[in-house]
């Protein structure tokens, strides 16, 4: 029986440094988040959802969403983002399910699913393990800040719209430290699915 494994963190945790890493122990991994920008490219059912309710001007020249403006948007109030997760997190729910099914089919040991909102969604019942990628408040806000160029402000409006990584780090099977360095997360990693019994 295959294990499906639930990986998440929070914004700016490292989340995707630590999914790349799992793909080199020959495990695969499918991404929410690449799903859920293609569920809503021009064409798709959740794209004309969004569209009709958010108005034109959330798009480009080119039709596609401006995903920047539409964070803008959901980031500061707080129905909007509720109204969009329930146009978008069904399509992408159905798509990861319909993937993960196809790669056991193959013969996999194991398959993640990596969910950033894995808890926030109640999304936990669609995996055996729930593997976290935790980092302190300060680093999160640092990485976030130097990552993405926002202000103090609003990196943490976007760390406060998620659960707390302490909260996460409490609910999981697993945890992965990722204040070190690459080779500390990956010798963490190793352990986790030696115990697993998945490498």
């Amino acid at each position: 029986m295959a294990m499906v494994i639930g990986l998440t963190g929070g914004i700016a945790s490292g989340k995707s440094t630590i999914s790349n890493m799992i793909t080199t122990f020959g495990i695969p991994v499918i991404d929410a988040d690449v799903i859920s920008r293609q569920v809503v490219e021009p064409g798709e059912s959740a794209y004309r959802k969004i569209v009709d309710y958010f108005g034109e001007n959330i798009l480009h020249d080119d039709r596609t969403i401006n995903r920047n403006k539409l964070g803008q948007i959901v980031f500061s109030d707080e129905e909007k983002r509720k109204a969009l997760n329930k146009m978008v997190h069904p399509e992408v729910r159905k798509t990861m399910l319909n993937q993960k099914e196809d790669l056991i089919n193959a013969g996999n040991k194991a398959v993640v699913l990596d969910i950033p909102l894995l808890f926030e969604s109640k999304r936990t019942a669609l995996v055996d393990q729930i593997l976290v990628v935790y980092v302190d408040e300060d680093t999160q806000l640092s990485r976030l800040m130097k990552r993405d160029g926002f202000t103090e402000e609003e990196s943490q409006s976007r760390i406060k719209s998620q659960m707390p990584l302490k909260q996460k780090q409490e609910m999981a099977d697993a945890i992965i430290d990722n204040r070190g360095s690459l080779e500390q997360s990956r010798k963490q990693l190793e352990k986790i699915f030696i115990d697993w019994k998945i490498i």
